[in-house]
């Protein structure tokens, strides 16, 4: 008996590794639920009731998975070109901050614009903050070969502390009562509800639209040849003729505006504002999905309501057993690792001889 690789893993071996993943997922899980002293069957069913077992949970899990499929698909994009972004958690506030800037400040005036022309300027100005984040660390990279990991990593913090700074300093709400927020954007530019009396908005259709973009265009255009060209092997790409550095400049262009657009559309759609607490680490959760996706555009959409679905399930779970809420980190941390362990496993068999 010898282990082999395959040439290219069948369907068949790719959904038994993904059962595979699934149930080792649930079965360190339970191990935890028991500890806890908590039955186990009863834990899981309240955490998918809490999730999908009515149309506010549905509401709720789709509302928390708009800004992950965001920062899902900012991280797929980035990966498929190994450039590592690592900077979502930053993009996402510079796209907030930049969507309050054209949206809120000046009285909510707008400086006058109409709201046809302003919600438009409002999503660009994001996407470009997002943008010019990222393109700094990506020409490092490509000119002098700095690590991008490294450098979109300790841009959050800067981010971060740039944003604590405006909150207390010149975007201050002046009516907040002395708590660090920035001032509201105006309600005309506030996303429509999709379901009256829940908190799931249009940015979802925003977010899906641009999932089947990134797909079209990593799957039926030259540039999207060009970023797998890139991601397998930059040098024989070079060799063969594709432009690596514009390549990497165009892939930071949009993952860095998807995560900005993830901050822009978090304040028009759920909290009107821009706070430091805004995001509980959607920039990071957004690797997680990425990679549970294997980096494919529309499997992020379904990793993204799977992640989605455990927060949201983990809190109505809690309040009703006890279970504490980082279960639910433990359920997307194992089902990445045995999702990557399984995949991998999956490109090999047993021969006998």
């Amino acid at each position: 008996m010898r282990v082999e690789k395959r040439i290219a893993p069948s369907p068949a071996a790719l959904a038994l590794a993904s059962l595979g993943a699934v149930a080792f997922t649930l079965l360190v899980s339970s191990v935890l639920v028991i500890a806890a002293g908590a039955p186990v069957g009863r834990t899981y069913g309240l955490l998918l009731q809490g999730a999908f077992g009515s149309v506010f949970a549905w509401s709720e899990t789709l509302t928390r998975a708009v800004p992950l499929l965001l920062t899902g698909l900012a991280a797929a994009v980035a990966f498929r070109a190994r450039l590592f972004n690592i900077g979502a958690e930053g993009q996402l506030y510079a796209g907030a901050l930049a969507a309050v800037a054209v949206g809120g400040l000046h009285g909510g005036s707008g400086f006058g614009a109409p709201t046809w022309l302003l919600f438009p300027a409002m999503l660009i100005a994001a996407a470009l903050a997002g943008a010019v984040l990222l393109l700094g660390p990506t020409l490092l990279k490509a000119k002098l070969g700095v690590d991008e990991v490294v450098t979109t990593l300790l841009l959050n913090f800067i981010v971060l502390l740039f944003v604590s700074a405006m909150l207390d300093g010149p975007m201050k709400d002046p009516g907040a009562m002395g708590w660090p927020q920035s001032v509201a954007l105006q309600p005309e530019l506030e996303l429509a509800r999709l379901v009256e009396g829940t908190r799931v908005h249009s940015g979802l259709a925003i977010a899906l639209v641009l999932a089947a973009g990134v797909w079209a265009l990593l799957r039926g255009t030259v540039a999207g040849f060009d970023i797998r060209a890139v991601g397998a092997n930059a040098r024989a790409a070079a060799f063969a003729g594709v432009p690596v550095t514009r390549t990497l400049v165009g892939v930071a262009l949009l993952s860095g505006g998807l995560a900005g657009l993830a901050g822009a559309i978090e304040v028009a759609g759920r909290t009107g504002y821009v706070t430091l607490d805004m995001s509980p680490g959607y920039g990071y959760s957004g690797i997680v999905i990425a990679m549970l996706a294997g980096l494919h555009p529309l499997g992020v959409a379904a990793a993204a309501v799977f992640v989605a679905g455990v927060l949201v399930g983990a809190d109505s779970m809690s309040r009703a057993i006890g279970v504490p809420t980082y279960l639910a980190d433990v359920i997307v941390a194992v089902s990445l690792l045995s999702v990557l362990v399984a995949t991998h496993a999956a490109q090999y068999r047993l021969r006998l001889r």
